[in-house]
C-alpha cells in the first residue's frame, strides 16, 4: 500500500525538501546513483564494464518548466556523448533520456522534444552508440511514439521503453516488434489510473509475460528490464523456444539492485546492462525506487533507524 504513497510523494516539493535534508538520505542515494558528476558516472562506467557489464546511463532530470532547462539537459546529454567517444566507452554504455526533461510537457513540447533530444541522438551516433527512449506516464505514451518514429528514420537503431502495467502496450509490442527495433520491456514505475493501467501486481506481471512472448517471438532486439527471477527464467525459456542466440537480447538491471544477478548472467554468457544515474536531479527517481520494491524501503528505513 506504501507504493502509491511514495509515487505521490515523488512529485511533492515540500517531501523533497524534507528527505533531501535528512543527514542519512545522502548514503543510500549512492546505493542507486552513481554520483551527481559526469566524471563519477564514468567511473561507474569503467568499473561494470571491467566487470563484463553494459551500460545505459540517465543524465537525471524530468518535467522541467522552461525552455532553458530543457536547453541544459540537452546540453548535459551532448557532454556526455562527447565523454564516451573521448573515453573509447562507445561499445560499453549507450544513454537513456526523458523526453520531459527535453520539453515535452511545454506548451508546443513535441516539437520542442524533438529538436533537442536529436542532436543528442546524432551525437550519440557520432560516439559509436546509441538512444533509448524512456517511457513515462501514460499521457506521454504516443508523442514519445511519434518522435520515436521520426529519430527511427534516420537512426533506426534508437530503443524504445515500454511498460507492462498500461493496457495498451500488448498492441504497442506488436508495432514495435520487427526487424532491427531495440525495445526495452518494464513493470512500469508511474502512478497511473485505473481506466489505463493493472493495478493488481500480479496483472502486472501476467501482462509482462505476455509482451515478453510477443517480443520474443518477434524480429526485434528485446530489453528485458526486470530484476524479477521469474521473468529472467521465463525470457531464457522463451528465447529457447523461439530459437534465439543469446546475443540476440540483453537483460537490463538498475545500478544497486540485485548487484550479484547482474554478475552470474554476465558470467553465463548474458549480455547484462545496467541503467546508471547520474546528476543532482535525483529525487523523483529514487522515490521511485523506493515504491517499486519494499525492499529498497526497508533499506532507507534501516538506515533512518541505525543513523538515529
Amino acid at each position: 500500500m506504501l507504493g502509491p504513497v511514495l509515487l505521490a510523494a515523488a512529485r511533492s516539493d515540500a517531501i523533497r525538501r524534507a528527505v533531501s535534508a535528512a543527514p542519512v538520505t545522502r548514503p543510500v542515494v549512492d546505493r542507486f546513483v552513481a554520483g551527481e558528476r559526469l566524471d563519477q558516472s564514468l567511473t561507474a562506467v569503467r568499473d561494470l564494464a571491467d566487470r563484463g557489464l553494459e551500460v545505459t546511463l540517465d543524465h537525471l532530470g524530468e518535467d522541467i518548466t522552461d525552455r532553458s532547462e530543457a536547453v541544459r539537459n540537452r546540453d548535459a546529454y551532448l557532454t556526455l556523448a562527447e565523454a564516451l567517444a573521448g573515453e573509447g566507452l562507445g561499445e560499453r554504455a549507450e544513454m537513456s533520456v526523458k523526453l520531459s526533461a527535453f520539453g515535452q510537457a511545454l506548451p508546443g513540447g513535441e516539437d520542442i522534444a524533438y529538436g533537442n533530444v536529436l542532436p543528442v541522438v546524432e551525437a550519440a551516433a557520432q560516439a559509436g552508440t546509441t538512444v533509448t527512449l524512456d517511457m513515462e506516464d501514460h499521457t506521454t505514451v504516443d508523442s514519445t511514439l511519434r518522435i520515436l518514429s521520426e529519430l527511427r528514420g534516420r537512426f533506426p537503431q534508437t530503443g524504445a521503453v515500454v511498460q507492462s502495467y498500461l493496457f495498451r502496450t500488448e498492441e504497442d509490442c506488436h508495432a514495435l516488434a520487427g526487424e532491427g527495433s531495440r525495445v526495452r520491456l518494464v513493470k512500469g514505475a508511474y502512478k497511473e489510473p485505473a481506466e489505463v493501467a493493472h493495478q493488481d501486481k500480479r496483472e502486472v506481471d501476467r501482462a509482462y509475460v505476455r509482451c515478453l512472448k510477443i517480443l520474443m517471438a518477434g524480429k526485434g532486439y528485446p530489453m528485458i528490464g526486470s530484476h524479477d527471477p521469474r521473468m529472467v527464467a521465463i525470457t531464457q525459456e522463451l528465447a529457447r523456444t523461439a530459437g534465439r542466440k543469446i546475443d540476440s537480447y540483453e537483460f537490463q538491471m538498475l545500478y544497486g539492485i540485485r548487484e550479484a544477478e547482474q554478475e552470474r548472467l554476465a558470467a553465463a554468457g548474458h549480455r547484462m546492462r545496467v541503467y546508471v544515474p547520474y546528476g543532482t536531479d535525483w529525487y523523483g527517481y529514487f522515490m521511485r525506487r523506493l515504491a517499486e520494491r519494499p525492499a529498497n524501503l526497508a533499506f532507507f528505513l534501516r538506515s533512518l533507524i541505525s543513523r538515529r
